[in-house]
């Protein structure tokens, strides 16, 4: 539900921009920017995933783990996604994540959180999810019964 309501109100940010950039500079002069800004940003996306590319065919053959460039390449790919989506503000988020300064501390963050979630889950298969209850196992002594009366 909050992805939903997420793409909701991002779709609703968009249009409100897109209506305030076309009563600014006019309808054609804004779909042609759209335009030109997606033109931009897939030659963006190429060369930073050709670079990506790159270094990652160089960490494999140095037989590295690839770990920043599979990142790398997952959030170029998701800025190429928002290069697409007519609009303003996904187009700034897409140039967000494809500058590398930035597109880095996106990984970073992802991969704590990713970090995190594995421990919790790590923590809840091994233990089970839910409270942990201290406690101390006590032996009784089994009562053996050895006078049995008949009902009658």
């Amino acid at each position: 539900m909050p992805v939903f309501a997420l793409v909701l109100v991002a779709f609703f940010a968009e249009v409100a921009v897109m209506v305030a950039v076309a009563n600014a500079i006019g309808g054609l002069w804004m779909i042609a920017l759209l335009l030109v800004g997606s033109l931009i940003g897939l030659s963006l996306v190429r060369r930073q995933g050709a670079q990506t590319m790159a270094a990652l065919r160089e960490s494999v053959w140095r037989r590295q783990q690839p770990h920043q460039e599979m990142a790398d390449g997952m959030l170029i790919a998701a800025a190429g996604a928002l290069i697409m989506v007519p609009g303003f503000l996904s187009d700034v988020v897409a140039l967000f994540l494809l500058f590398p300064p930035t597109r880095k501390i996106v990984s970073r963050r992802i991969a704590r959180k990713a970090e995190a979630a594995s421990l919790k889950f790590e923590h809840e298969r091994r233990f089970g999810a839910g409270q942990v209850v201290e406690g101390e196992v006590v032996d009784v002594d089994p009562v053996i019964i050895t006078d049995r009366r008949e009902l009658t």
